[in-house]
């Protein structure tokens, strides 16, 4: 019997499609055995993907690492051990931009097995007991939260995730030229609309991730509506939690619904796993439609397959979940995944989210991202 070892993320999304995919692949393949561990969602943001690689053979990781993981030959390139047919099914079959997010020097460093975007969510149950409606566009937003029934996660780097949005929707994408974020007069209108939203919510969500608004919106009776967090089809699905959510894409900005930023997840194989064969054979097995539809989204993941989107069943029991935020998926803004990169996303949450709590000088907010931006590329 051999033996691998998994490391995902903390929560049903994360862990329990894991478990299962593992327990019906030994099923098929007595011999091998997979176990998974779990770590927090910080944890999964920020832990280098070096130190998980040496412990374990399978990692669920973060897209902004592929750069790092490439450089570092810390994972290995997939795409040089599955069949040819089967990575292009994955390139087809992308959710947005997920495959290309694995993608770094023309190879594939790992499988798109979840996909993911900031989304709205709203208790329809709240909104219809007040006489309200889902909000549509920007100005609908802000009319809600003077109502103070909005919230979004705003710890460090989600706050940074929706700076990114609001400069996206603004028209112009971060980080198109090596010696700045983005546009003093983008930057500063992005800050200040962030700012303006911000400033009508509980301070309670600036120590939240997406995970602690979704369950601070089905266990209490204080939220209506969150206008962008990652989305979590668990919480549409009837019997996950006490009240349910319904997900929706994002308001109109302009005339045009806004720009996220891409997430979800992608399963990497550790270069140093003493079962590579046995790790890319469960990872292939993991990330094919047949699986993707069934067992994986069945066991509460968000598939990174595109016919799991579309799939009608599974849409049934979301809630229709995933044909409606599709659209925002297909939009989403893919975030650098240079190998150090990851610095100037551990630190430039910070500054952006000090901003939206204490105010300030948005040139200064913008300088001191460009410092970061800068350090960032040469290390």
């Amino acid at each position: 019997m051999k033996k691998l070892k998994g490391i995902t993320w903390n929560h049903t999304r994360g862990l329990l499609p894991m478990v299962a995919t593992a327990q019906r692949f030994t099923e098929l393949n007595p011999d091998i055995e997979i176990s998974w561990e779990k770590r927090s969602l910080q944890e999964f943001a920020d832990a280098s993907i070096e130190d998980l690689a040496k412990r374990f053979d399978l990692l669920v990781i973060d897209h902004p690492w592929t750069g790092f993981g490439a450089d570092t030959k810390t994972i290995l390139p997939l795409s040089d051990h599955l069949p040819s047919e089967y990575i292009k099914d994955q390139e087809i079959n992308t959710v947005g931009k997920s495959y290309g997010s694995y993608v770094f020097h023309n190879k594939l460093w790992a499988l798109p097995i979840d996909a993911a975007t900031p989304v709205a969510a709203a208790r329809l149950d709240i909104l219809e007991k007040q006489g309200l409606k889902v909000p549509q566009t920007y100005d609908d937003l802000l009319a809600l939260a003077k109502k103070r029934l909005v919230a979004f996660a705003g710890i460090p780097v989600d706050s940074l995730m929706t700076f990114y949005s609001f400069c996206c929707s603004l028209g112009e994408d971060p980080f198109q030229s090596q010696e700045k974020v983005i546009s003093v007069e983008t930057g500063k209108k992005a800050l200040q609309m962030h700012r303006e939203l911000a400033q009508l919510m509980d301070s309670a969500n600036f120590n939240r991730n997406p995970i602690q608004v979704y369950e601070a919106m089905v266990n209490s009776d204080e939220i209506a509506y969150c206008p962008f967090a990652y989305g979590y089809s668990n919480y549409s699905r009837i019997g996950y939690s006490k009240n349910l959510l319904h997900f929706y894409d994002l308001v109109k900005l302009n005339d045009k619904p806004m720009i996220s930023s891409l997430g979800g997840t992608g399963l990497a194989v550790s270069s140093f796993s003493q079962h590579i064969s046995e790790a890319i054979k469960y990872a292939e097995f993991t990330g094919s439609s047949q699986v993707q539809q069934n067992i994986f989204a069945d066991n509460g993941g968000q598939p990174g397959h595109l016919q799991a989107w579309k799939n009608d069943r599974i849409n049934g029991i979301t809630h229709d979940y995933f044909k409606n935020t599709l659209p925002a998926l297909e939009r989403a803004f893919l975030r650098p995944r240079y190998s150090g990169h990851m610095y100037f996303q551990d630190h430039a949450g910070d500054v952006v989210r000090d901003y939206l709590m204490n105010g300030g000088d948005e040139e200064s907010v913008l300088e001191v991202m460009n410092g970061l931006y800068i350090k960032s590329l040469n290390l």
